[in-house]
């Protein structure tokens, strides 16, 4: 049956990738694409902006309740194993506790569904959640204290003594390999794409390069930690979590605790930062069964630690990318293949080929990524999966061909822009990377570039130019649905199941939603973080924005449609239908008639009524088939290396980028930067250490785990080409992702061409440079 199931859906996706335009989501351009009323493209400010100045943006831990008890996890310290005892005795009698929870009392909990295995699926790990003594991996939560302090929950915690068998685990990524690999999956699709005979077209080249690259693990540290506080109300669980996925993590609760999914109520106004780590871990499955036993409210917050034992990260990648080339710089063969570490027990290889299917032509591909199991965390996506780290192998081997050729890296990588998807062969819906790439290198000022390394030197210190390509996928998974109300003195209000990460969501949509309704900014309330709304959108892909404003375009559409059927003999508007208007200053206005308009609220009170409700649902996403849908980047570092100790220095970056319309060039300016200094991180200063012998996570603490701090980050540049994509909503594309790509390359290339040293391992130390 697998079979035909297979064989039925590639005759689908050849079906929609021959089919024409116009049949296709996006096959006409959005019309507030040429709409320019001033709302869409202006810099505005963040509407919850007062809220959060005002300390009034209320996160998960502070929401109150009444007879509220917090939380502390135990963690286990082996890689794997069971609990051979637990004794609890001393944290029970301590003061303010009001429960241990352990695998001996802890309720009947079916396993979470793994994220992406079902359309609502949120878990990290599909295993049982504290049902046995099992133990899987070093940090897995074995018991939970409840007490009246979170000050008493943690010291109680600390009382608990356990004793372990131990089994035999693999820990070490070596070990793994060497048991075997397999094809990762991502998506859905296999990670292995082969065109041609690369590796005979790479021997036959004149000029090739073949090298290894490696990045660590990473972890997520957002600051704002991970938290909820939540509650039984009979049958009923209410949980205000940090969350980006309200509506899955809604379904997944109800599946795990056995109930109707009616039953959850998740509410997540704000999340903090979230970069794909706020979906469904154990802490908030722990505290909703300890909250059942003692029925009382529960509030958990992990520690920076808890983070690290409990949250997943990045996985690390051993990466071999080799690339044959003929004289004038074109490709004969691209290969990308490699290896990452996966956990048993959920689906997240680290897809670091994905740049490699769309970004370069050549005359033959081969992409290939394995995984090898290792006993440890579930490993889950952080931001931009696969092409953060995936961009540093592929454009370091660029800059090192470049430099074989003695060919300007740009110029390299313009000769082989592909005129169409150069491994699906299907059209691309934008790309702009060579624009981009030209005002980024003007305004970088790459004509001072000395092509030789360690040329250019300014006291004790080495100073090199690098750039490499950065790219991330249009997204817009299925499930958008919005409602919006309009209410008789003319305000709308917009529900949806969406979330504030710190992107500007709201702010973003309320200007896309006046704007299609000719309203103003004020006009509009943007209601979001709820899983009673309508929708199923995630906020991860940068596909929140396409999205939302799909199943919004088609809510106002809607909107439209029910108001002119309101209009009676006595309106100006009467047997007009939506496609005879336009919205227009509070107003619906015949496009052939302007004299013919009436405003929105008018045309309730004329028919009594006090509002008007409507709902839409966007079409799947096959516009995703159809084209070849990315946005792209050039980055431009400049890095300092120190003569004498070998310290590296980011003196100056830009990003030139290439997202389709930018809807607010704030928030946008704000995304790039955000993501770029990350990239700096996961350049310079960021490694998850895991010691290979027991399966620990060694570094569980900001003082340890190096994020960049403010000494580390330059004057950072970013412009756009803000050329509208005319197959997206609103012609844009997501934001959030991209900056990170390319980061570590353009470093690394930066400091290539400062020293002369090619680092192919992150994170760049001194060491590497003396």
């Amino acid at each position: 049956m697998s079979l035909i199931k297979d064989a039925a859906q590639a005759v689908m996706k050849k079906a929609i990738e021959v089919a024409p335009d116009a049949w296709m989501p996006g096959g006409r351009p959005d019309p507030l694409i040429e709409r320019r009323q001033g709302l869409v493209g202006a810099s505005v400010s963040r509407v919850d902006g007062p809220l959060k100045v005002k300390g009034e943006a209320r996160f998960a831990a502070e929401f109150p309740m009444d007879g509220l008890v917090y939380a502390s996890l135990v963690f286990s310290t082996i890689a794997k194993g069971r609990v051979s005892s637990l004794d609890a005795a001393a944290a029970e009698s301590a003061p303010g506790v009001a429960l241990v929870m352990t695998h001996r009392n802890a309720p009947k909990m079916k396993p979470s569904p793994l994220f992406l295995t079902k359309e609502k699926a949120a878990g990290g790990d599909d295993l049982p959640v504290m049902q046995d003594d099992a133990v899987h991996w070093n940090g897995q939560p074995i018991a939970l204290v409840l007490a009246d302090s979170q000050e008493q929950a943690d010291h109680a915690a600390s009382l608990i003594r356990v004793t372990y068998a131990v089994a035999p685990a693999t820990t070490s990524f070596g070990e793994a390999k060497a048991k075997g690999t397999r094809t990762g999956v991502f998506q859905g699709e296999p990670l292995h794409t082969e065109i041609g005979d690369a590796e005979a077209a790479l021997q036959a080249a004149p000029h090739r390069v073949d090298a290894t690259y490696t990045t660590p693990r990473y972890n997520h540290n957002p600051i704002e930690l991970h938290a909820a506080t939540l509650a039984w109300q009979g049958d009923e669980l209410h949980v205000h979590d940090a969350s980006q996925g309200v509506a899955h993590s809604a379904w997944t609760l109800a599946q795990i605790f056995d109930i109707d999914e009616k039953q959850v109520h998740v509410t997540s106004p704000f999340v903090g930062g979230g970069f794909g780590s706020k979906t469904l871990w154990r802490h908030q499955v722990l505290a909703a069964a300890a909250s059942r036993l003692a029925g009382r409210p529960v509030r958990i917050m992990l520690s920076r630690e808890g983070v690290h034992r409990v949250v997943g990260g990045r996985t690390c990648t051993e990466q071999r990318v080799a690339i044959g080339a003929q004289t004038d710089g074109r490709f004969d063969a691209l290969i990308h293949t490699g290896t990452v570490a996966m956990t048993p027990h959920n689906n997240m290889p680290e897809p670091f080929i994905l740049p490699a299917k769309c970004v370069y032509g050549a005359g033959s591909f081969k992409l290939d990524v394995q995984t090898a199991e290792v006993d440890m965390l579930a490993n889950t996506f952080m931001r931009a999966p696969g092409e953060s780290v995936g961009t540093f192998a592929l454009e370091s081997a660029i800059d090192e061909l470049a430099v074989a050729l003695d060919m300007d890296p740009i110029a390299l990588r313009l000769r082989n822009e592909p005129e169409k998807d150069p491994t699906t062969g299907t059209p691309f819906s934008s790309r702009h990377l060579a624009e981009a790439y030209r005002a980024g290198a003007e305004r970088f000022g790459w004509q001072h570039r000395h092509a030789r390394p360690g040329a250019r030197r300014e006291g004790e210190w080495l100073v090199g130019f690098g750039c490499a390509t950065a790219t991330y996928p249009y997204y817009r998974m299925p499930g958008g649905a919005a409602r919006l109300t309009l209410s008789a003195d003319g305000r709308v209000r917009v529900q949806i199941a969406a979330h504030e990460m710190g992107m500007g969501t709201a702010t973003a949509q309320t200007q896309i939603t006046a704007e299609r309704l000719g309203l103003t900014m004020a006009d509009v309330d943007f209601s979001y973080g709820d899983s009673t709304f309508p929708g199923l959108v995630l906020a991860g892909g940068s596909q929140q924005t396409a999205s939302i404003g799909k199943a919004v375009m088609l809510a106002c559409d809607a909107l439209i449609e029910g108001l002119l059927k309101l209009a009676d003999k006595a309106s100006p508007l009467h047997g007009l239908k939506a496609e005879d208007v336009e919205a227009r200053d509070g107003a619906l206005v015949s496009r052939e008639d302007p004299g013919r308009q009436q405003r929105l609220a008018h045309l309730l009170t004329a028919a009594k009524r006090e509002d008007l409700t409507v709902e839409a649902s966007a079409p799947p996403p096959l516009e995703m088939q159809h084209w070849s849908m990315h946005s792209f980047g050039a980055m431009f570092c400049e890095v300092r290396v120190n003569a004498i100790t070998g310290e590296p220095r980011v003196s100056r970056f830009l990003g030139s980028f290439d997202c389709g319309r930018i809807i607010n060039p704030k928030l946008a300016s704000s995304q790039f930067r955000g993501g770029i200094v990350m990239g700096l991180g996961l350049a310079l200063t960021e490694e998850t250490q895991f010691d290979e012998r027991n399966g620990r996570i060694m570094n569980p603490s900001l003082a340890e785990y190096h994020v960049p701090v403010h000494m580390d980050v330059p004057e950072i540049d970013v412009i756009w080409t803000d050329i509208a994509d005319p197959h997206t909503p609103m012609g844009a594309h997501g934001v959030g992702e991209i900056g990170i790509t390319g980061v570590g390359a353009a470093v690394a290339n930066a400091v290539f061409n400062a020293c002369g040293r090619r680092v192919r391992d992150l994170p760049i130390r001194l060491d590497d440079l003396m």
